[in-house]
């Protein structure tokens, strides 16, 4: 980068806190030069990714101003902001996250490791979900109308899919992808797909098809210790995908819809054979005389008051929650003939107006209860890292189009969360706290 471009950072005169609402705690003098040497530390791990040295100094300058208290973390805010007033900077800058042809993807893998090392546990879960990102107009890849979850309705949006992993130790951003809806994929979207540079060999995906993609690559490089998956039922109601999950031999926490159908005792089959009318049946069935399955909110009914145990579960900020369990173990159907034997979750929330949620998971039948029940919890990890990083880092509020531009960005992001992450685990062990910075680059930008 030439030398007009180098951070001469000042601090916004603003009382503004940080736009997740939440004021940074206040951090000794000591802890905030520690912070910024680790955050020096932390990046150079990732320069030798980029081919230049310039890529490696503008990743270093957007991470400082993810990191810093600039209320907008958009590219000109930040170039205004954090360097002179410098038009060729706002779209040198733009150029790096934009058109730049760095590949993100062995930096993520490094990201991983680091994941690997910092939060790793044998029994750790990998979570996936999707998120929605509003946008105004057309031309931003992949937007189209379609669900949002961060409104609650259909919008006009981009979907990413994510996978983040939880342990005792914390949590973090794993991996992502961009959701493209079919029409993209449409002849009259030719042009558009060109002017946002979607390379030629990505083709349509179901957003299941592209969390199980990462899944399973995840699992094949072998870095990362988890024992677990968990995801909700847009995931759960599909039986191949658990088929899937289970293939790599993972055990899965997913939830499901309440009419999906079960049977309490595994029925009997017949085998292929003569039918009675004579024509010979060339697939196993259900013997006419087994019961028929049923929806697990009608076996809910039936279950006796004695079924239910009081469990205390951990779930997001809110901190412990308790609530009433009930683990069974049951058949699922899959194409009308009885599947592998697992376990039944149903999780009842206290009060006057209960919330069931209902679980199906493949762990084997030795798993305890304490286990389900403490797994059944661990979807908020990849909530709170939504929220954390929208909040604090700007994920969502970046204003690239393009293809390299999303996943360019998506990764400077789960990098800035990594630090915070990595910021609340020095800072727990020196404080005994769980203290986190929510904004670290203030004042100066630490030189390098």
């Amino acid at each position: 980068m030439k030398q007009t471009r180098q951070p001469k950072a000042r601090r916004r005169a603003s009382g503004q806190p940080p736009a997740s609402g939440q004021r940074p705690n206040k951090v000794r003098s000591e802890d905030s030069k520690n912070a910024f040497n680790e955050l020096i530390s932390f990046h150079q791990q990732f320069e030798p990714f980029f081919h230049r040295r310039a890529q490696a100094d503008w990743s270093w300058f957007y991470l400082c101003a993810q990191l810093s208290d600039l209320e907008r973390k958009t590219i000109e805010p930040m170039v205004l902001s954090l360097l002179d007033a410098n038009s060729h900077a706002v779209r040198d800058l733009q150029r790096f996250m934009s058109e730049s042809p760095w590949d993100c993807r062995p930096a993520m893998i490094h990201l991983q490791g680091l994941v690997a090392k910092w939060l790793g546990e044998a029994d750790a879960v990998v979570i996936m979900d999707g998120s929605g990102f509003p946008k105004q107009g057309k031309h931003s890849l992949g937007v189209a109308p379609q669900y949002c979850g961060h409104l609650g309705k259909i919008a006009n949006c981009q979907q990413g899919v994510f996978l983040a992993y939880a342990s005792r130790a914390g949590y973090s951003f794993l991996d992502e992808r961009l959701y493209l809806p079919q029409e993209w994929f449409a002849a009259d979207h030719r042009q558009r797909r060109q002017v946002c540079g979607l390379p030629a060999t990505v083709k349509f995906q179901t957003e299941p098809e592209l969390a199980l993609e990462m899944l399973q690559e995840l699992n094949e490089r072998n870095v990362l210790p988890f024992q677990w998956v968990a995801y909700d039922e847009s995931y759960g109601k599909n039986p191949a995908f658990l088929a899937a999950t289970a293939a790599l031999h993972k055990w899965y926490m997913a939830e499901i819809p309440s009419n999906t159908r079960v049977w309490l005792r595994t029925p009997r089959l017949e085998e292929p054979g003569q039918g009675a009318l004579g024509r010979p049946r060339l697939h196993p069935r259900v013997r006419r005389t087994a019961p028929s399955p049923e929806e697990v909110r009608a076996l809910l009914l039936r279950l006796p008051k004695s079924a239910w145990h009081r469990h205390w579960i951990h779930e997001g900020s809110k901190g412990p929650l308790l609530a009433e369990f009930a683990i069974l173990r049951v058949t699922p159907i899959l194409d009308r003939l009885p599947a592998l034997r697992q376990w039944l979750i149903c999780r009842r929330s206290l009060g006057s107006q209960p919330e069931v949620k209902f679980y199906l998971s493949n762990a084997p039948s030795h798993c305890s209860a304490q286990e389900l029940v403490r797994v059944s919890g661990l979807r908020w990890p990849v909530e709170t890292t939504l929220e954390e990083a929208k909040g604090e880092v700007g994920m969502d509020h970046y204003e690239v189009r393009t293809w390299l531009g999303w996943h360019h960005h998506m990764f400077q992001t789960f990098m800035a969360h990594l630090f915070l992450i990595r910021l609340r685990i020095l800072f727990k062990k020196t404080s005994g706290t769980h203290n986190c910075p929510g904004s670290t680059a203030r004042g100066r930008l630490p030189a390098r």
